[in-house]
């Protein structure tokens, strides 16, 4: 589907314009004043002449920067071209307020609905122009309805209620506007197969039976706009029912004549209405291939004697191109068709803005009250639309509607719920984010859709400054005239460069011409931080643009200072050239050195208590007993922990010779108490400190620290539990010498037995070995003789 040029709209948020900062003015690299304006709104030129202005080393764009830096660079406000945009209203009418039935009959041209009418805004690239538009819907406003009906076979119902509704229809509006005219037209389909049958006796009467039917027309005229419903319903009684062979019909070819054929239709300038009723779907562009015809529609009208004829010729218009002719033509529609096609027509009813679907019943005996209720519900809602931007162009729609309701975006172009004399109002936003080649001026316009009225609005582009018409074409200021002085600087004739258009690029020699950007006695061209350009050096540009090189040979910076805490000359001065060049009162490589004495003056009015000397607003202390902002501290002193023991006792625990005086004597310094002696301040700080240890009245001994910080404020530390002797516990000695008693008697017994084990193993041991060694046999007793006596056979051989 084509983009429509309706929609051709881009929506944005109040809060979603791009932010423009003085980088965007830098890196823009503009040669000249108009180049520079466009790069950003803030971004500025000043026109103050070469000499006083730029330093040496920076190219011609450096003129052009925020207006904040270039304040600070020097250039005085009268010499800083900064054109800014405007509005100007030329036609503003108020809006009319107009009663049905007043003596004032006003001509439907001179009803005002929408405020202002015409105004100029002049746009600088990145500024947007803001303007309220008003809209107020205007009571008896005259209205157009134009009655479409399809006639083929399956209508015939329908026909017949339709041929009574011009005087019922014209009792109903005139409840609404005293001025109201009706037309009719009808539509069935293209004359050509396969759509109708086109023998003979089908195209004289395409119906069956003895029914009589009038021949197959794509679409007919039948009655302009009037206001005689009489005539409608005469001229809508003569009408025949026809037919066709397919079930969509060619309801698109009609509605394209109704919105393009204005005169023969009879259209005014108010508000138009088109009632297109069918119970059928629809063709739309590509099914005119079925009957070969390939050319797309036209968008033109081709009505003879009030019958369109080139049905046969161009195909059916497609739903982008209908959107486009109904909205450049403000005409409203309203789909009154039968309950099976709903889906269909609401779905096309979201592609066509202004638009209405009704239900429409089976003999369209409910047409009338269809078309009250779809009119008033268009005309509850306002949507503006606006004609093709402008390349670079965007705009934005704020709404102000009716019981508060604001929106944005999408929903900020539209108000719902508007009734007859209700006024809303729209913020709208116009911006330019680039300018046009030629800079020549546009007009776009602004309109509720499906109104007639617009707003007119005339965009004048600012692309150059006010200074470059007032230039010296061919000034001797750009050498010899080789250039035109405008804004402070020399824009060069075509063939000339360098900053007063002193070289020419035909005879410029890049080696001889290298030699005036070397520093003596070095090889680098522009110290490498730029280029040699016409035997000058251009310093480059840093990405951090308040980081600039200069110099003749670009050998100065402003970025590679000392430092001190983090900052470039310690916050204290200006970097130059590579060196601080601090402000009053301060000095040094990074001036990070106050010449100020007051912090080194001590309460007897002496510097430093006569202790030291005051450098770099420090005391340093001569003496290395001496600390504290002002030497006036002793902290290794003998006497210190003696002299605050008693106020730590008695704010600490309360206790001590200084209790009752404590509020009075001890509040010199703040205490802060800590769980154990590790949690005190140990040595290393950068306060100077004395750990302390003293005896409380109670003999325990409590721990604290004693400092003095570079403010002069004292702090104590102290352990909130003070270390107290304590008496010997007999019941653990006792019961210690007993258990010591028992267990070295256990101890003596087991060495005896143990003794004992060894000695009788060595015995048993030594009755062994004497055992092994005696010399009878203890195999055979030889007293012992054996009851056993054993006789042999002599005759026995062993056999």
């Amino acid at each position: 589907m084509p983009k429509l040029w309706f929609i051709n709209i881009q929506i944005l948020s109040h809060k979603t314009y791009r932010l423009y900062t003085g980088s965007d003015c830098i890196k823009a690299n503009a040669k000249s004043c108009g180049e520079c304006i466009q790069a950003g709104p803030n971004c500025g030129w000043c026109k103050k002449t070469v000499s006083d202005f730029l330093q040496e080393g920076e190219p011609t764009s450096a003129r052009c920067d925020d207006l904040a830096a270039l304040k600070s660079k020097g250039c005085p406000m009268e010499d800083i071209e900064n054109p800014r945009g405007s509005k100007q209203v030329l036609e503003d009418r108020e809006v009319t307020n107009r009663k049905k039935g007043a003596a004032e009959k006003l001509k439907p041209e001179a009803i005002t609905q929408i405020q202002p009418q015409k105004l100029v805004l002049k746009l600088r690239v990145g500024e947007p122009q803001t303007f309220s538009l008003k809209f107020k819907r205007a009571e008896d406003y005259p209205i157009d309805l134009y009655y479409l009906m399809d006639l083929s076979y399956s209508m015939k119902d329908d026909l017949e209620n339709v041929k009574s509704l011009g005087t019922a229809l014209m009792v109903e509006m005139g409840k609404i506007t005293s001025d109201f005219r009706i037309g009719f037209g009808s539509f069935v389909e293209k004359t050509v197969m396969p759509y109708i049958s086109t023998t003979p006796a089908k195209l004289r009467n395409p119906c069956t039976g003895d029914q009589n039917c009038t021949s197959p027309f794509s679409y007919k005229n039948v009655l302009s706009l009037t206001s005689e419903g009489n005539k409608f319903n005469e001229l809508v009684g003569k009408q025949h029912i026809s037919g066709n062979l397919d079930s969509p019909e060619g309801g698109f070819d009609a509605i394209m004549q109704v919105a393009v054929c204005g005169e023969q239709i009879g259209w005014r300038n108010v508000t138009r209405l088109l009632v297109f009723s069918t119970d059928a779907g629809f063709h739309f562009a590509g099914d005119g291939k079925l009957g070969g015809i390939v050319l797309p529609n036209d968008g033109k009208c081709h009505l003879e004697d009030n019958m369109y004829t080139m049905s046969h010729y161009y195909d059916y218009p497609s739903i982008a191109h209908l959107v486009q002719k109904l909205s450049e033509n403000n005409i409203q529609t309203i789909f009154a068709v039968t309950e099976e096609f709903q889906a269909v027509y609401k779905e096309l009813k979201n592609l066509i803005p202004k638009s209405a679907v009704g239900t429409l019943s089976s003999n369209s005996s409910n047409v009338i009250q269809l078309i009250v209720d779809a009119y008033n519900s268009l005309s509850s809602e306002v949507i503006l639309e606006n004609t093709k931007l402008p390349k670079g162009v965007t705009i934005s729609y704020k709404s102000f509607c009716k019981n508060g309701v604001n929106d944005t975006q999408e929903d900020g172009r539209k108000c719902s719920n508007i009734s007859i004399g209700d006024e809303v109002r729209f913020e709208i936003n116009v911006t330019a984010n680039e300018c046009p080649k030629k800079g020549q001026n546009e007009t776009i316009k602004i309109k509720p859709l499906g109104f007639t009225e617009e707003v007119e609005i005339n965009l004048q582009f600012i692309c150059e400054c006010q200074c470059q018409s007032e230039g010296e074409p061919n000034s001797p200021a750009c050498h010899e005239g080789n250039g035109t002085f405008e804004c402070g600087a020399c824009r060069c004739n075509e063939g000339r460069i360098g900053r007063l258009c002193e070289c020419s690029t035909d005879e410029v020699n890049s080696e001889d011409m290298d030699a005036y950007c070397r520093r003596e006695n070095s090889t680098e061209i522009c110290s490498n931080n730029g280029e040699c350009i016409c035997g000058q050096c251009v310093c480059k540009k840093r990405e951090n643009t308040n980081e600039v090189y200069s110099g003749k040979y670009c050998e100065c910076d402003n970025f590679n200072c000392d430092r001190s805490n983090g900052l470039i000359c310690g916050g204290n001065g200006i970097c130059k050239c590579r060196v601080c060049e601090c402000f009053p009162n301060f000095t040094g490589s990074a001036c990070d050195c106050s010449l100020d004495t007051l912090p080194c003056m001590a309460s007897n009015g002496q510097i430093c208590n006569g202790r030291g000397t005051c450098e770099c607003g420090t005391c340093n202390c001569t003496d290395p007993k001496f600390q504290g902002p002002t030497c006036e501290m002793c902290q290794t002193c003998l006497g210190v922990c003696a002299e605050h023991k008693d106020c730590v006792q008695c704010r600490a625990f309360d206790k001590g010779e200084k209790k009752e005086t404590c509020s009075q004597e001890c509040m010199h310094f703040n205490m802060t108490r800590v769980e154990s002696r590790d949690k005190l301040p140990q040595p290393g700080q950068p306060d100077p400190l004395s750990h302390c240890k003293e005896k409380d009245v109670d003999d325990c001994w409590f721990y604290f620290t004693y400092s003095v910080n570079s403010n002069g404020e004292a702090n104590v530390h102290v352990v909130e539990t003070p270390e107290c002797p304590s008496g010997p516990d007999i019941i653990p000695i006792v019961a210690g010498v007993v258990a010591g008693i028992v267990l070295i008697g256990l101890a003596l017994l087991l060495i005896w037995k143990l003794l004992m084990i060894i000695h009788d193993r060595r015995e048993f041991a030594k009755f062994e070995k004497e055992k092994m060694n005696a010399k009878w046999d203890t195999g055979e007793n030889p007293i012992y003789k054996s009851a056993v006596t054993t006789v042999v056979n002599p005759k026995y051989e062993g056999k």
